[in-house]
């Protein structure tokens, strides 16, 4: 891999969980990789008071909780190389302060040096650092590069996203601007473009001609543990659909890019964004499906309702849940219809987008009550890997037609060393490759899709939210949504590849 070139990295917020759970492992796991420059610091920077000594020794017990097999002297070393300056977000005098400490790092790098500063603290901070930072002089480097690192959610809707977008650009080129969805950086989803874009036998068939319908899901198996306070300003609408799913969507979705360049790829990425159908208000209730958990006992132990959660309204009518049914207006995907759905408390964690291809038009084994379509399954999390699904015809007299599977996981490749996502987005951020990450216009377009959703929970207050009781697939009605008459259904997946059914072991 490419050395990056020498540099500090900033991080606001360093005290968080963020920080300490994959941050700072992530750049740990760098150095182990030999993928960091010659010469680095790591700048931690947040308003809990403690020095560099404590700070120290917190990220090397993070480390050590990621990596119980790491060596005491290369924890030791790496640690060695981070650095804790305590101050106020919203003091901007603080910053002339922090300038200074960041310039007597400088000497790490040689006389010309590199800044990254990554922006891990909650959303609402995003602006004023962002300012505070320009007024500081800190946007630019007199012989090298200024990036900026920026964690989602990027704004609470439409009219949030471009005023921070404007706030950014106010002091940051958008080249220098990163905007991260850690979803990008995991294998998997990188190898959707591969699957895609490698093989010959794919792309004839990624169209309306052959597939029928697309579905993506995103599941968790647990609940908002403790996080009440920020899922009542979230929601799944606001947490996964807007960033993840729809980021998926676009690599399932998007042509063939004329070359792997980070700006042909995301103009393929945000030609999707702006062809997805707009929902009308009319038309948000029977597309869009709106659901909270509820209590329910699983494997014998009682799980609360999310209205019963620490600091959630009793009478809270954010959604654990959505779901929604949607068409990309364009000559590749017109008529077919996407689904995406995700939610907190189902039966099991995982994420995955199933292509559904079209069945034969005259099927001629009537003997057979097997006539089920052909699915490929791209497995993101967990049991990574890529299944298709056809029929086979069952041994003995007759043509009965059986279900066989084939299949590749990714544990199967043992000598690869596979990076975790934030370290794969930290490294591309310092060899200043955005393809992976977002841009203004994309994250805009993102948002007109959701707008009118959230436009109409907002306005209307008789649209339903549904009930589900925790460790269920969701709200039955959610069946409905992706039935189209033909006997389609959702997949329900289960923790291994292969697996799926609505009993799957939990």
């Amino acid at each position: 891999m490419k050395k990056p070139e020498n540099c500090v990295i900033v991080i606001f917020g360093a005290s968080g969980d963020l920080t300490k759970r994959k941050l700072i492992p992530a750049i740990y796991d760098l150095y182990k990789q030999n993928n960091l420059p010659e010469r680095f610091a790591v700048l931690g920077t947040a308003s809990s008071q403690f020095d560099t000594k404590e700070f120290r020794q917190l990220m090397g017990e993070a480390i050590v909780e990621s990596d119980k097999d790491s060596p005491d002297n290369k924890v030791a070393e790496f640690t060695g190389k981070l650095h804790y300056f305590p101050m106020d977000f919203k003091n901007a005098e603080g910053y002339e302060k922090l300038s200074k400490e960041i310039h007597s790092l400088s000497g790490t790098c040689g006389s010309e040096c590199n800044y990254i500063y990554y922006l891990a603290t909650i959303p609402a901070l995003f602006p004023e650092i962002t300012l505070n930072l320009g007024k500081a002089g800190l946007n630019k480097s007199a012989g090298g590069f200024c990036r900026i690192i920026v964690e989602k959610p990027f704004g609470y809707d439409l009219n949030s996203a471009i005023e921070l977008n404007k706030v950014m650009h106010g002091v940051f080129e958008e080249d220098q601007i990163y905007r991260i969805d850690h979803y990008l950086g995991k294998e998997t989803v990188q190898n959707i473009m591969v699957t895609r874009f490698a093989n010959g036998i794919f792309e004839p068939i990624w169209n309306r001609n052959y597939i029928h319908h697309i579905e993506v899901t995103s599941s968790e198996n647990i609940g908002i543990e403790n996080r009440g306070g920020y899922y009542e300003t979230a929601g799944a609408l606001r947490d996964m659909v807007q960033s993840h799913l729809l980021r998926l969507v676009t690599l399932i979705a998007m042509e063939p890019p004329s070359s792997f360049d980070s700006d042909a790829v995301r103009n393929e990425q945000l030609k999707v964004l702006q062809s997805l159908r707009k929902l009308k208000p009319e038309e948000v209730d029977s597309n869009v499906i709106r659901g909270q958990y509820i209590s329910s006992v699983i494997n014998g132990n009682i799980v609360k309702a999310y209205r019963e959660e620490k600091g959630v309204d009793p009478e809270s009518r954010v959604e654990t849940y959505a779901a929604i049914k949607f068409y990309i207006d364009n000559w590749r995907w017109g008529s077919v219809p996407f689904y995406i759905r995700t939610g907190k408390h189902l039966p099991t964690r995982v994420t995955e987008a199933v292509i559904h291809f079209r069945k034969t038009p005259h099927y001629l084994f009537k003997e057979s009550q097997n006539n089920s379509d052909n699915q490929l399954i791209l497995r993101i999390q967990p049991d990574e890997g890529i299944l298709l699904k056809f029929g086979m015809k069952e041994p003995g007299s007759g043509f009965k037609v059986h279900n066989v599977s084939m299949d590749f996981h990714y544990k199967d490749i043992t000598n690869v060393y596979i990076p975790e996502a934030y370290e794969r987005l930290i490294y591309d951020c310092m060899v200043g490759d955005s393809t992976l990450f977002l841009r203004a216009d994309a994250v805009e377009e993102a948002w007109k899709f959701v707008e009118p959703i959230q436009k109409a929970w907002t306005d209307n207050g008789s649209v339903k939210i549904y009930g589900y009781p925790a460790g269920t697939w969701g709200p039955d009605v959610a069946d409905k949504l992706i039935d189209g008459g033909d006997n389609t259904s959702w997949r329900y997946p289960c923790k291994n590849l292969a697996d799926d059914g609505i009993y799957c072991e939990l």
